[in-house]
């Protein structure tokens, strides 16, 4: 029985001391111990063996209920969240418009509409009931406020390039919260090598900022380049510098002021560059899409400015190029970017007209390689060709002047726009991404290509190739083929979570890629991230129906 009793108490964490004579008595609970005096009529400093197994038995009873009311509140779904009616959100849309200055509130139905769809993803979205544009952190307290007053939902907006349709509308109507205007930054610490800015602001207009001021720092994650910091945070975003730099869940941002959804105001931590301060709570609202809560302020470490030249190589397939970046990546010399392109993709440069050189029509390496001086570039260089060399690659070119070397670079960070107009009038792009570990990228990309060509659909292959991160262009025009893509892009993130892989490198989950969320994570991983969103957001009211899977079953009374 004694074993018994210590296998149920390890299992509900009773405290082992209780069947161990009264060694631990100290530690027992006051409740516990009222409950022993009241049942032996002794005090706990006299308490018999007995009345310890008594107790014991007590504790298991105790413990035993617990479990039994866990596991019912795990089994039994939670209430779906119950937001107001059309009338209350009419209420709250008044009551914003006394809070906020005329034009900070808009009800005009072009902007609802341009603010609850995206253009770049091909996902449900619905217009919003307002949209209302803060200036401040005090500004997003009050709509939070009315928010949760009317019980309706906030979704955030900021630089609109989402492609997993993050900002799209609920069905139902709320407030979009346009955080556009709140782009200042608010102090540059170069000594400390960080910035503290407003989650508007670019990092194309930081990085811009820092050129023109003469510091030799720079925000080395670069996705789209209209995107602002709060929507890479949020995202968990990298770009084609991951390679060298990582990715937004790193430690590029080291602190976040937040309105969560009962309108507190917190700050993640300090500005020290590192802290052993308890969980690091700035990395729970990287990835969470603003549905915990709504970021404010940011402070964003920076990285030294280091030389730098492009070179690209021809290579006779996909697979042979996949395999020099194995090798190259695994050399440690100073590589900041290595992109795969297809053949589609120099074609359509090409056809674009002005590219930077001339190209051949063949699958590619894009290197930009980094060195602290020229002889560590030069060294740098010279590897990279032999490398690729051995793996069946030729016309290794590395450009000239740096003049050259960004000429090379534009194209081709402007795959979208040319691979647009080599589609055609009137052709749309379904832009998706998975990563998968790089010793697994040949097979994910060779199995790829296959699939759509079988379909028949235009594309065109991009690939952040040094960290495993795979995306393609899909092009469509009609219904018909926007079906087909569709299956492309689900049979693509299958493979990659085949592959020990992820269905989004870096372009976030939304709505678009919230069904693989249990796949890849598991039932656990994801059950535990519900269980942060309820506990901060209880009335469910940020962002709804993005990132968790089935969340979007929401009710009216």
């Amino acid at each position: 029985m004694l074993l018994l009793l210590r296998r149920i108490c390890s299992a509900r964490r009773v405290p082992a001391s209780l069947l161990s004579g009264m060694s631990g008595r100290e530690r027992l609970y006051p409740h516990h111990q009222r409950w022993l005096h009241t049942t032996t009529g002794r005090s706990t400093g006299n308490a018999s063996s007995s009345n310890v197994f008594a107790l014991a038995l007590g504790s298991v009873a105790l413990g035993l209920g617990y479990y039994v009311g866990v596991y019912r509140a795990i089994e039994t779904p939670p209430p779906k969240p119950v937001y107001g009616t059309p009338e209350d959100f009419a209420h709250a849309i008044e009551e914003l418009k006394t809070l906020f200055s005329e034009g900070a509130v808009v009800t005009n139905d072009d902007q609802l509409e341009a603010h609850g769809f995206s253009s770049n993803a091909y996902h449900p979205g619905f217009p919003h009931s307002v949209v209302v544009y803060p200036d401040s952190t005090e500004d997003v307290v009050k709509i939070v406020n009315v928010a949760r007053k009317y019980r309706m939902p906030i979704v955030p907006y900021s630089g609109g390039t989402s492609l997993e349709g993050h900002f799209a509308g609920w069905n139902g109507g709320g407030i979009c919260i346009d955080m556009s205007g709140m782009d200042n930054i608010i102090a540059i610490h170069e000594e400390d090598s960080d910035l503290v800015c407003q989650p508007g602001v670019g990092w194309t207009e930081i990085n811009e900022t820092l050129k023109e001021k003469g510091i030799p720092l720079f925000f080395p994650l670069d996705p789209g380049p209209t995107a602002t910091i709060g929507g890479m945070l949020s995202t968990g975003c990298s770009g084609t510098n991951a390679v060298r730099y990582g990715t937004a869940k790193g430690e590029w941002f080291l602190n976040a002021t937040v309105v969560l959804p009962s309108g507190e105001v917190i700050k993640t931590r300090r500005r020290s560059r590192k802290s052993s301060a308890g969980f690091d709570t700035t990395k729970l609202f990287i990835g969470a899409e603003g549905t915990l809560g709504i970021v404010t302020e940011v402070t964003i470490r920076l990285a030294p400015v280091v030389p730098t030249t492009v070179a690209t190589a021809r290579f006779p397939n996909m697979r042979k190029a996949s395999e020099a970046v194995i090798e190259i990546m695994n050399t440690g010399i100073g590589i900041q970017c290595i992109e795969l392109v297809d053949a589609a993709f120099m074609r359509a440069t090409v056809a674009a007209g002005n590219p930077a050189r001339k190209y051949d029509i063949a699958d590619h390496l894009f290197f930009k390689l980094q060195g602290a001086t020229p002889g560590a570039l030069s060294e740098s260089v010279e590897v990279v060709k032999k490398i690729v060399r051995k793996h069946g690659g030729d016309r290794f070119w590395p450009a000239k002047t740096q003049e050259e070397a960004e000429a090379v670079w534009t194209d081709r960070k402007n795959g979208l726009y040319t691979g647009l107009a080599y589609a055609g009038e009137g052709a749309k792009a379904w832009t998706t991404d998975v990563c998968v570990p790089i010793s697994r990228l040949p097979q994910l990309v060779y199995e790829t290509q296959e699939d759509i060509e079988r379909s028949g659909i235009l594309y065109t292959v991009v690939g952040h190739a040094g960290d495993g991160n795979f995306h393609t262009l899909l092009f469509f025009k009609t219904d018909e083929e926007l079906n087909t893509v569709r299956g492309l892009v689900h049979r693509m993130v299958e493979r990659a979570l085949a592959l020990d892989g992820t269905c989004t490198g870096e372009h976030g989950v939304g709505i678009g890629k919230k069904e693989f969320l249990v796949e890849e994570l598991g039932e656990g991983t994801v059950g535990l991230m519900k269980t942060i969103k309820r506990a901060i957001d209880p009335l469910g009211i940020m962002n709804p129906g993005k990132l968790y899977p089935d969340d979007d079953d929401v009710s009216h009374p």
